[in-house]
């Protein structure tokens, strides 16, 4: 145990110097620069936090250490354009009439067109951008874990022992959110939505760790994008109502209330129907906010280096000693909080899935063991 938390200690600090590598050589070089020169806080933080044409490794004095990704957009007026995002770094943010949107524009940092009128027009654009290459490497990952596992117990018997190292990790999180999460709030029926609810509850996961990493191919905010968490509340909310009983649909259009809670004005009903599209949102903004908040935090502080730069070495060298701590501290935490927000979209979403499969044999039963 003593030696895990020494190699865990290690690692924080590892991770705590990458990330504050590129602004200990801006402190270091910022007396010999002009005094005018400033970092743009906010394009590290926004630029950390949001989605991108390239993704963007580290920086060496003037050069820039940048994977370029493919664009891929359909136009209305001039049809299909594929090219690498090094086209609009070398034109300037522009290419076959297609540019990058300004900060304030509606669209800032997504691709658009002007029509002749000189309006924003949004084209049909299905590029591989930073969260999207994040997605896949993070999914093949998952997938590769997957069938590491499955392939660890296609050679073993079921009567040989229990597995050690990291299939033994993986059997304990599977095992526990099976036993302790899906089995006991899905019901009877659990079997039918296991699949799913592992998957999302191994899909945040991996992602959630794999933000948390400051290099390549880590680092990517996948899980603090909304739409890759409205994508997850989808899927959940197509679980609920696709498979969702009789028993289900009757208490939401037609609930155990006072006849004038119904009728004429359908107050309940519309009350439930409109619960039926809070749950999945609830779900989206948990998550996005919990680890977009997490991620901001942590560039938050250690922008105080940045901050403290030109106030003298001494107060600069006690906030960065400052930074560091509570970047470690930050890094503790948000491990804890990528697993607790996998399990807890996992929980609510076996929640969700449980209310929507009782059906009246199940509800009399429950009445009569309260009796």
């Amino acid at each position: 145990m003593k030696r895990l938390c020494k190699i865990w200690t290690g690692l924080y600090v590892m991770a705590a110097l990458l990330l504050l590598c590129p602004v200990s050589v801006w402190s270091a070089e910022s007396s010999s620069e002009p005094a005018e020169e400033k970092v743009d806080i906010r394009e590290i933080v926004f630029g950390h936090i949001g989605d991108s044409y390239e993704w963007h490794i580290t920086s060496w004095g003037d050069t820039h250490f940048t994977i370029p990704l493919p664009v891929i957009v359909y136009s209305r007026t001039s049809g299909w354009h594929v090219f690498s995002s090094t086209r609009l770094e070398e034109n300037e943010g522009s290419y076959e009439g297609l540019s990058i949107a300004p900060a304030g524009s509606p669209y800032e940092g997504k691709l658009i067109e002007h029509d002749a009128a000189g309006n924003e027009i949004r084209p049909f654009d299905i590029s591989i951008t930073k969260v999207v290459l994040a997605l896949l490497i993070n999914s093949v990952l998952l997938t590769l874990i997957i069938l590491y596992v499955a392939r660890w117990y296609k050679r073993h018997s079921k009567d040989s022992t229990a597995p050690g190292g990291f299939v033994g990790m993986m059997e304990m999180l599977i095992m526990m959110v099976n036993d302790d999460v899906i089995k006991s709030c899905v019901g009877p029926k659990y079997k039918k939505f296991a699949p799913y609810l592992l998957t999302a509850f191994f899909f945040i996961f991996i992602n959630n760790l794999m933000g948390l990493i400051p290099f390549f191919p880590g680092g990517a905010n996948v899980t603090g994008n909304i739409a890759i968490t409205m994508a997850l509340a989808i899927c959940t909310f197509i679980a609920v109502n696709l498979f969702g009983t009789k028993t289900y649909w009757k208490d939401i259009f037609w609930p155990d209330v006072p006849w004038w809670l119904k009728v004429p004005v359908p107050m309940m009903p519309f009350i439930e129907f409109f619960g039926i599209l809070t749950k999945p949102f609830a779900l989206m903004i948990r998550l996005f906010a919990n680890m977009l908040a997490g991620h901001v935090a942590m560039l938050v502080l250690t922008c105080l280096v940045f901050i403290s730069a030109s106030m003298g070495p001494a107060l600069n060298g006690t906030l960065t000693f400052t930074s560091v701590l509570f970047n470690l501290f930050m890094n503790a935490l948000e491990l804890l909080v990528a697993f607790i927000q996998a399990y807890v979209f996992t929980l609510l979403s076996a929640v969700f899935i449980g209310l929507a499969q009782e059906d009246h044999s199940h509800k009399e039963a429950k009445t009569i063991e309260n009796n």
